[in-house]
């Protein structure tokens, strides 16, 4: 195949091809916001335009090389290895790292050798992913009892959800947000992070928010993208208070019929633990909260590294040992 850049002309026929929100041309136009080297190229073969993809460069602290990130984009296949060959040695990379939006549902695949399992990876290996072809009914159905009970609840209290894209509503969910992150004590995007990805998105009425209020006060926020046929959900936040009331689940039910409403056909659900999570998993809760909707449990291929200097990666990648140093890796490679 031949490998092109693409050009701001080709924005449409570019976001036709990409296949998740995070390679939509406006993501890019996200992450150039916020200062970093955004790579976008496209994949010829008989001069007809094949795949395309965007990634991002990011410099190695205390050395002159970068590393690449290549999220959620195509098959690590041989053309794939060979066009990123091409795209390291010109932009001085140690090594670029790729998370394919590829399942293992797909069936026999085959990864160019070239790549190196990831000891490190970023986006998690499973997902919960929900049909939205079905009825408000079948839905209902397909949850678990206990999901659908704290639907019930919640509409019992009455508690209300909005769906809002102004300055006030963000202020809500920075606020909800982060106060959930101190409470998990998980390291999160830092405001401008969350500004950028609003506001970019918003304006090409990709991104809206949800808020849960009871008595007025507001106890659940979410921000839902949408992309081609899916509405996806990266991030949130919620108070402790009143947890009786249950808020969340329906903020997840009304996040389930405004993908309904855009007639959207997935509900991406951003992660999960695997098919045999461990209760004491910190992340078990929000795995089992997912997984009370109803949708499928994916398996994607994994994180893959294209290594240019190998005592440079090993040195990078031995960093993650170090509970401070990881700290720091998490925040500088996905900021």
């Amino acid at each position: 195949m031949d490998l092109r850049p693409i050009i701001p002309t080709q924005k449409t026929l570019y976001n036709k091809l990409a296949t998740h929100v995070i390679q939509s041309w406006q993501w890019g136009e996200f992450r150039k916001s916020l200062g970093l080297a955004l790579l976008r190229y496209g994949l010829y073969r008989d001069k007809k335009l094949k795949k395309v993809f965007q990634l991002t460069l990011h410099k190695i602290p205390f050395t002159n090389q970068y590393a690449g990130y290549l999220p959620k984009g195509p098959l690590p296949d041989k053309d794939l290895a060979e066009a990123l060959k091409k795209i390291g040695k010109e932009n001085n990379c140690a090594f670029i790292k790729i998370e394919p939006d590829i399942t293992i549902a797909n069936g026999q695949l085959k990864i160019d050798n070239s790549f190196h399992k990831s000891p490190k990876p970023l986006f998690t290996k499973y997902n919960f992913v929900l049909s939205l072809t079905k009825s408000e009914e079948e839905l209902l159905k397909n949850m678990h009892s206990k999901t659908r009970y704290n639907i019930k609840v919640a509409q019992k209290y009455q508690v209300k959800v909005e769906e809002r894209v102004d300055d006030q509503a963000f202020e809500i969910y920075l606020k909800l947000y982060f106060e959930t992150t101190y409470r998990q004590g998980y390291h999160g995007h830092n405001e401008e992070y969350h500004k950028k990805v609003w506001q970019t998105l918003k304006d090409a009425g990709m991104a809206r928010l949800l808020i849960a209020y009871y008595r007025n006060q507001p106890l659940t926020a979410w921000m839902l993208l949408n992309f081609k046929d899916t509405i996806y959900y990266p991030y949130g936040g919620s108070t402790r208070n009143h947890p009786e009331v249950m808020a969340n689940n329906l903020v997840a039910w009304e996040a389930i019929k405004l993908g309904k409403k855009l007639k959207l056909k997935k509900f991406d659900m951003w992660g999960g633990l695997g098919p045999n999570a461990n209760p004491k998993d910190p992340w078990f809760g929000f795995h089992k909260f997912k997984q009370g909707y109803g949708g499928t449990l994916v398996e994607y291929i994994g994180t893959y590294d294209l290594v240019f200097n190998w005592p440079l990666y090993w040195a990078f990648t031995a960093i993650d040992k170090l509970t401070p140093l990881k700290v720091f890796l998490l925040k500088w490679i996905s900021r």
